[in-house]
Protein backbone atom coordinates (compact mmCIF):
# COMPACT_ATOMS: atom_id res chain seq x y z
CA UNK A 1 0.00 0.00 0.00
CA UNK A 2 1.05 3.55 -0.34
CA UNK A 3 1.67 5.38 2.54
CA UNK A 4 -1.44 7.24 3.82
CA UNK A 5 -3.98 5.90 1.37
CA UNK A 6 -6.48 3.08 1.47
CA UNK A 7 -5.79 0.16 -0.69
CA UNK A 8 -5.99 0.85 -4.50
CA UNK A 9 -7.37 -3.17 -4.73
CA UNK A 10 -10.38 -2.58 -2.28
CA UNK A 11 -12.67 -0.95 -4.32
CA UNK A 12 -11.74 -3.11 -7.48
CA UNK A 13 -12.96 -6.25 -5.69
CA UNK A 14 -15.70 -4.76 -4.14
CA UNK A 15 -17.09 -3.70 -7.69
CA UNK A 16 -16.10 -7.36 -9.30
CA UNK A 17 -18.21 -8.90 -6.20
CA UNK A 18 -21.52 -6.39 -7.53
CA UNK A 19 -20.77 -6.86 -10.94
CA UNK A 20 -21.44 -10.82 -10.16
CA UNK A 21 -25.05 -9.91 -8.86
CA UNK A 22 -25.57 -8.02 -12.34
CA UNK A 23 -24.31 -10.38 -15.04
CA UNK A 24 -23.69 -13.87 -13.79
CA UNK A 25 -26.80 -16.76 -12.84
CA UNK A 26 -27.56 -17.97 -11.02
CA UNK A 27 -25.45 -15.86 -8.54
CA UNK A 28 -22.66 -18.12 -6.39
CA UNK A 29 -23.12 -15.50 -3.51
CA UNK A 30 -26.45 -13.79 -3.36
CA UNK A 31 -25.57 -10.13 -2.41
CA UNK A 32 -28.22 -7.15 -2.48
CA UNK A 33 -25.49 -5.07 -0.35
CA UNK A 34 -23.01 -5.32 -3.37
CA UNK A 35 -23.91 -2.50 -5.33
CA UNK A 36 -24.79 -0.19 -2.59
CA UNK A 37 -21.49 -0.28 -1.62
CA UNK A 38 -19.90 -0.01 -5.19
CA UNK A 39 -22.17 1.84 -7.73
CA UNK A 40 -19.15 1.93 -9.83
CA UNK A 41 -20.00 -1.73 -11.21
CA UNK A 42 -22.48 -0.12 -13.32
CA UNK A 43 -19.78 1.80 -15.03
CA UNK A 44 -18.21 -1.04 -17.54
CA UNK A 45 -15.72 1.71 -18.37
CA UNK A 46 -14.11 1.95 -15.19
CA UNK A 47 -14.07 -2.18 -14.71
CA UNK A 48 -11.62 -3.32 -17.81
CA UNK A 49 -8.20 -3.01 -15.46
CA UNK A 50 -7.37 -6.20 -17.09
CA UNK A 51 -8.48 -6.12 -20.59
CA UNK A 52 -11.11 -5.10 -23.01
CA UNK A 53 -14.90 -6.39 -22.04
CA UNK A 54 -14.67 -9.24 -24.09
CA UNK A 55 -11.39 -10.69 -22.23
CA UNK A 56 -12.46 -13.48 -19.55
CA UNK A 57 -10.44 -12.18 -16.66
CA UNK A 58 -13.64 -10.15 -16.10
CA UNK A 59 -15.54 -13.22 -15.89
CA UNK A 60 -12.50 -15.29 -14.12
CA UNK A 61 -12.44 -12.67 -11.35
CA UNK A 62 -16.03 -12.26 -10.77
CA UNK A 63 -16.32 -16.14 -10.18
CA UNK A 64 -13.03 -15.89 -7.77
CA UNK A 65 -14.49 -13.05 -5.46
CA UNK A 66 -17.94 -14.77 -5.47
CA UNK A 67 -16.14 -18.48 -4.42
CA UNK A 68 -14.24 -17.59 -1.79
CA UNK A 69 -16.81 -14.94 0.15
CA UNK A 70 -19.34 -18.13 -0.34
CA UNK A 71 -16.72 -20.29 0.70
CA UNK A 72 -15.68 -18.26 3.94
CA UNK A 73 -19.41 -17.91 4.90
CA UNK A 74 -20.57 -21.31 4.21
CA UNK A 75 -17.85 -22.67 6.77
CA UNK A 76 -18.86 -19.65 9.20
CA UNK A 77 -22.33 -21.15 9.54
CA UNK A 78 -20.86 -24.23 10.71
CA UNK A 79 -18.78 -22.68 13.36
CA UNK A 80 -21.72 -20.36 14.45
CA UNK A 81 -23.81 -24.37 14.78
CA UNK A 82 -20.89 -25.21 17.21
CA UNK A 83 -21.12 -22.23 19.18
CA UNK A 84 -18.31 -19.70 17.72
CA UNK A 85 -19.71 -16.37 18.67
CA UNK A 86 -17.25 -14.24 17.32
CA UNK A 87 -16.12 -13.42 13.53
CA UNK A 88 -12.90 -11.66 12.69
CA UNK A 89 -13.23 -10.47 9.21
CA UNK A 90 -9.22 -9.43 8.43
CA UNK A 91 -8.65 -7.21 5.38
CA UNK A 92 -12.28 -6.47 5.23
CA UNK A 93 -12.69 -4.01 2.93
CA UNK A 94 -16.45 -3.70 1.91
CA UNK A 95 -17.21 -6.79 3.21
CA UNK A 96 -21.22 -6.60 3.19
CA UNK A 97 -21.71 -9.33 5.20
CA UNK A 98 -22.24 -7.63 8.16
CA UNK A 99 -25.88 -6.12 6.04
CA UNK A 100 -26.82 -9.09 5.04
CA UNK A 101 -26.58 -11.35 7.99
CA UNK A 102 -28.10 -14.06 8.39
CA UNK A 103 -30.04 -15.21 12.08
CA UNK A 104 -27.50 -17.35 12.83
CA UNK A 105 -24.79 -14.85 12.87
CA UNK A 106 -27.25 -11.93 14.80
CA UNK A 107 -25.75 -12.87 17.95
CA UNK A 108 -22.19 -12.99 16.66
CA UNK A 109 -19.65 -10.14 17.33
CA UNK A 110 -18.26 -9.42 13.88
CA UNK A 111 -14.77 -7.53 13.84
CA UNK A 112 -14.03 -5.89 10.22
CA UNK A 113 -10.24 -5.21 10.42
CA UNK A 114 -8.24 -3.46 8.06
CA UNK A 115 -5.11 -1.38 7.75
CA UNK A 116 -6.30 2.25 9.32
CA UNK A 117 -5.98 3.85 5.47
CA UNK A 118 -8.46 1.82 3.79
CA UNK A 119 -10.68 1.32 7.28
CA UNK A 120 -11.42 5.29 6.99
CA UNK A 121 -12.25 5.42 3.23
CA UNK A 122 -14.38 2.53 4.18
CA UNK A 123 -16.24 4.61 6.60
CA UNK A 124 -16.67 7.33 4.73
CA UNK A 125 -17.92 5.39 1.88
CA UNK A 126 -20.57 4.16 4.45
CA UNK A 127 -21.81 7.51 5.35
CA UNK A 128 -21.44 8.50 1.72
CA UNK A 129 -23.80 5.75 0.93
CA UNK A 130 -26.26 6.24 4.02
CA UNK A 131 -25.55 2.92 5.09
CA UNK A 132 -25.57 2.78 8.76
CA UNK A 133 -23.82 0.06 11.23
CA UNK A 134 -24.88 -2.60 12.48
CA UNK A 135 -25.09 -3.15 15.98
CA UNK A 136 -22.69 -6.31 16.33
CA UNK A 137 -20.30 -4.72 14.22
CA UNK A 138 -16.78 -3.50 15.54
CA UNK A 139 -14.17 -1.58 12.70
CA UNK A 140 -10.92 -2.59 14.04
CA UNK A 141 -7.74 -0.56 12.60
CA UNK A 142 -4.88 -3.24 11.70
CA UNK A 143 -1.55 -3.53 10.14
CA UNK A 144 -0.65 -6.83 9.40
CA UNK A 145 2.79 -6.19 8.99
CA UNK A 146 3.15 -5.53 12.50
CA UNK A 147 2.37 -8.56 13.39
CA UNK A 148 -0.21 -7.14 16.57
CA UNK A 149 -2.94 -9.26 15.49
CA UNK A 150 -4.45 -10.57 18.91
CA UNK A 151 -4.14 -6.90 20.57
CA UNK A 152 -5.70 -5.14 18.32
CA UNK A 153 -8.57 -7.10 18.11
CA UNK A 154 -8.52 -7.88 21.82
CA UNK A 155 -8.70 -4.13 22.52
CA UNK A 156 -11.75 -3.96 20.43
CA UNK A 157 -13.15 -6.33 22.36
CA UNK A 158 -12.65 -9.71 20.95
CA UNK A 159 -12.12 -12.31 23.60
CA UNK A 160 -9.26 -14.19 23.42
CA UNK A 161 -11.04 -16.65 26.11
CA UNK A 162 -13.48 -17.80 23.60
CA UNK A 163 -14.16 -19.20 19.97
CA UNK A 164 -13.33 -17.34 16.97
CA UNK A 165 -13.34 -17.60 13.21
CA UNK A 166 -11.54 -15.91 10.82
CA UNK A 167 -11.70 -15.17 7.29
CA UNK A 168 -8.84 -14.00 5.14
CA UNK A 169 -9.41 -14.00 2.02
CA UNK A 170 -7.36 -12.16 -0.93
CA UNK A 171 -4.90 -11.20 1.63
CA UNK A 172 -1.81 -13.57 1.84
CA UNK A 173 -0.44 -12.66 -1.16
CA UNK A 174 0.54 -8.88 -0.02
CA UNK A 175 1.77 -9.93 3.08
CA UNK A 176 5.43 -10.95 3.96
CA UNK A 177 6.09 -14.29 5.62
CA UNK A 178 6.62 -13.13 8.58
CA UNK A 179 3.14 -11.38 9.40
CA UNK A 180 1.57 -15.08 7.77
CA UNK A 181 3.46 -16.58 10.55
CA UNK A 182 1.75 -14.47 12.77
CA UNK A 183 -1.51 -14.75 11.54
CA UNK A 184 -1.03 -18.47 11.54
CA UNK A 185 0.22 -18.22 15.08
CA UNK A 186 -2.95 -15.76 16.47
CA UNK A 187 -5.20 -18.60 14.85
CA UNK A 188 -3.73 -21.55 16.35
CA UNK A 189 -3.60 -20.23 19.66
CA UNK A 190 -7.64 -19.66 19.51
CA UNK A 191 -9.54 -21.73 21.80
CA UNK A 192 -10.91 -25.31 20.45
CA UNK A 193 -13.57 -25.11 18.10
CA UNK A 194 -11.94 -21.99 16.75
CA UNK A 195 -11.18 -21.53 12.58
CA UNK A 196 -9.59 -19.73 9.60
CA UNK A 197 -10.36 -19.94 6.01
CA UNK A 198 -7.83 -17.96 3.82
CA UNK A 199 -7.02 -17.64 0.23
CA UNK A 200 -3.38 -18.07 -0.96
CA UNK A 201 -1.99 -17.40 -4.64
CA UNK A 202 -0.20 -20.53 -6.19
CA UNK A 203 3.25 -20.23 -7.98
CA UNK A 204 3.24 -19.88 -11.87
CA UNK A 205 4.61 -23.16 -11.79
CA UNK A 206 1.68 -25.16 -10.54
CA UNK A 207 -0.74 -22.67 -13.49
CA UNK A 208 -1.11 -22.71 -17.20
CA UNK A 209 -3.31 -21.05 -19.24
CA UNK A 210 -5.68 -18.37 -18.55
CA UNK A 211 -4.87 -19.01 -15.17
CA UNK A 212 -0.93 -18.42 -15.82
CA UNK A 213 -2.05 -15.53 -17.42
CA UNK A 214 -4.23 -13.74 -15.03
CA UNK A 215 -1.80 -14.69 -12.43
CA UNK A 216 1.02 -12.73 -14.09
CA UNK A 217 -1.28 -9.76 -14.84
CA UNK A 218 -2.45 -9.54 -11.78
CA UNK A 219 1.21 -9.53 -10.05
CA UNK A 220 2.18 -6.35 -12.75
CA UNK A 221 -1.42 -4.73 -12.26
CA UNK A 222 -1.64 -4.84 -8.42
CA UNK A 223 2.50 -4.01 -8.77
CA UNK A 224 1.86 -0.24 -10.20
CA UNK A 225 -1.22 0.35 -7.60
CA UNK A 226 1.68 -0.06 -5.20
CA UNK A 227 0.11 -3.59 -3.91
CA UNK A 228 3.12 -5.87 -4.81
CA UNK A 229 2.27 -9.60 -4.08
CA UNK A 230 5.12 -10.61 -1.99
CA UNK A 231 3.56 -14.67 -1.30
CA UNK A 232 3.15 -17.03 -3.09
CA UNK A 233 3.07 -20.87 -2.42
CA UNK A 234 3.17 -24.28 -3.51
CA UNK A 235 -0.04 -25.84 -3.11
CA UNK A 236 0.86 -28.75 -0.34
CA UNK A 237 3.99 -26.76 0.82
CA UNK A 238 0.96 -24.14 2.35
CA UNK A 239 -1.17 -27.13 3.38
CA UNK A 240 2.19 -29.01 5.43
CA UNK A 241 3.12 -25.18 6.70
CA UNK A 242 -0.50 -24.86 7.96
CA UNK A 243 -0.92 -27.85 9.62
CA UNK A 244 2.59 -27.75 11.46
CA UNK A 245 0.99 -24.87 13.11
CA UNK A 246 -0.82 -27.33 15.18
CA UNK A 247 -4.32 -26.90 13.75
CA UNK A 248 -6.46 -30.26 13.66
CA UNK A 249 -8.08 -30.23 10.52
CA UNK A 250 -7.08 -28.29 7.08
CA UNK A 251 -8.82 -28.59 4.60
CA UNK A 252 -7.97 -27.10 1.09
CA UNK A 253 -10.85 -26.75 -1.47
CA UNK A 254 -9.02 -27.76 -4.31
CA UNK A 255 -9.77 -26.09 -7.97
CA UNK A 256 -11.81 -29.86 -8.73
CA UNK A 257 -13.36 -29.16 -5.42
CA UNK A 258 -14.59 -25.87 -5.89
CA UNK A 259 -15.84 -26.80 -9.23
CA UNK A 260 -18.01 -30.18 -8.10
CA UNK A 261 -19.23 -27.66 -4.87
CA UNK A 262 -19.91 -23.97 -6.56
CA UNK A 263 -19.62 -24.44 -10.54
CA UNK A 264 -21.21 -28.05 -11.15
CA UNK A 265 -24.33 -27.43 -14.22
CA UNK A 266 -23.20 -24.46 -15.03
CA UNK A 267 -24.17 -22.50 -18.78
CA UNK A 268 -21.75 -19.66 -18.49
CA UNK A 269 -18.00 -19.20 -18.47
CA UNK A 270 -17.85 -18.77 -14.59
CA UNK A 271 -15.65 -21.93 -13.13
CA UNK A 272 -13.09 -22.72 -9.90
CA UNK A 273 -9.69 -20.63 -10.08
CA UNK A 274 -6.41 -22.12 -9.91
CA UNK A 275 -4.08 -18.86 -9.65
CA UNK A 276 -6.00 -18.14 -5.92
CA UNK A 277 -7.27 -20.91 -3.78
CA UNK A 278 -8.80 -21.56 -0.27
CA UNK A 279 -7.62 -23.09 2.75
CA UNK A 280 -9.93 -23.58 5.77
CA UNK A 281 -7.81 -24.70 9.25
CA UNK A 282 -9.14 -25.65 12.97
CA UNK A 283 -8.33 -25.40 16.06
Amino acid sequence: MLPGQPSQTLLRSAIRRAQHQLLDVPVILHDPMALALAPEALDSGGSTDFGEDNDTAPTLLRALFAMRQRFAEDRLAEAAARGVPQYAIIGAGLDTFPWRQPEFARGMHIFAADHPSSLVWVQRRLRERGVSRPANLIHVPLDLEQQQLAEQLAACGFDLEQPGFCSVVGVTQYLSSEAIDALFGFAAALKPGSEIVLSFATVDQELHGHDLDLAMRSVTSTGRLGEPWKSRFCQRDLVERIAGQGFRNVFHLTPDLAQQRYFSGRQDELRAPYWEQLIAARV
